[in-house]
């Protein structure tokens, strides 16, 4: 077991795929107990697999990934499950059993766990009623709606507290009031403890809630804490800004290099060519 005590901890993390093109590399970043952060970044941009990876349903290509202090790496497949059980997610293929109704359907972590149904039956409705479904209680999955499926995946996912909550694009299917109410969830649950990863495309919610935002873009990532926003500003307006400006100092960076070997280059061209010279100097002087 790693020393550090970090949640999620990623360590020069790589991701390819055979005859494709990288979705980053090199992606470093730390999780800490407690905290609550953004995943942003264009579509494709590798969100999705990054939280894959986090809740081992993906192996990385090169790099560590350390999840609540274990090496990964190190450990055996049936050792996940216990990590898992951790963890709630909330996955873009919702993964909803369509046979199970929606009581039973969020209820199945703790049936999984062996506890009776009358010890959780009362939370249960509770959190359905502060997602919205509670006259949805014993419908099918057929017949919801993507964002009230969206919402029983919600309530699944936290229903267990877990010490990490994973959601990707959790809002991507409700109205902003709604998106608002389960943003607020999630902030509680991050009060009570878990620490939250959120990935979103919207730059409005990620402003209005206070959190640490992380960025895919171009094979990198991109972080900036909370703290360091400026008061009234978006902070993904800052984050861009950041993102320029050492986009900039790599290029200027990688132009002095190619630079330094194009000199370099027409040095040593210039010292052949004043050694043939006079060598053939030499040779007429003979």
């Amino acid at each position: 077991m790693r020393e550090n005590r970090a949640v999620v901890c990623f360590e020069n993390v790589c991701l390819s795929y055979p005859e494709a093109p990288v979705i980053f590399s090199e992606v470093s970043f730390r999780l800490t107990p407690g905290s609550f952060t953004f995943l942003t970044g264009a579509s494709g941009a590798g969100k999705t697999s990054l939280m894959k990876m986090i809740y081992l349903a993906l192996q990385p290509t090169n790099g560590q990934i350390y999840l609540f202090g274990h090496d990964t790496h190190a450990m055996k497949l049936g050792d996940f499950p216990a990590l898992r059980r951790r963890m709630g997610v909330v996955l873009q293929d919702l993964g909803l059993i369509d046979h199970l109704t929606v009581f039973e359907n969020v209820a199945l972590p703790l049936k999984i766990r062996g506890l009776n149904v009358n010890d959780y039956t009362r939370d249960i409705i509770e959190l359905l009623d502060w997602v919205g479904l509670r006259d949805r209680i014993d419908a099918n999955p057929a017949v919801l709606s993507g964002g009230e499926k969206q919402r029983v995946c919600i309530a699944r996912a936290v229903i267990t507290r877990p010490d990490l909550i994973l959601a990707d694009e959790p809002t991507g299917s409700v109205d902003p009031e709604m998106a608002d109410r389960l943003l607020r969830l999630f902030v509680e649950l991050n009060k009570l403890g878990a620490t939250v990863l959120i990935a979103t495309h919207d730059r409005d919610l990620i402003s209005r809630y206070r959190g640490d935002v992380l960025k895919l873009s171009g094979g990198r990532l991109w972080g900036m804490p909370y703290r360091s926003f400026r008061e009234g500003e978006n902070p993904l307006d800052d984050l861009d800004e950041a993102e320029e400006t050492e986009k900039k100092k790599i290029l200027t960076a990688k132009l002095a290099n190619e630079r330094a070997r194009h000199d370099e280059a027409l040095k040593e061209n210039n010292a052949t060519r004043t050694k043939t010279a006079a060598a053939a100097s030499a040779r007429d002087s003979g």
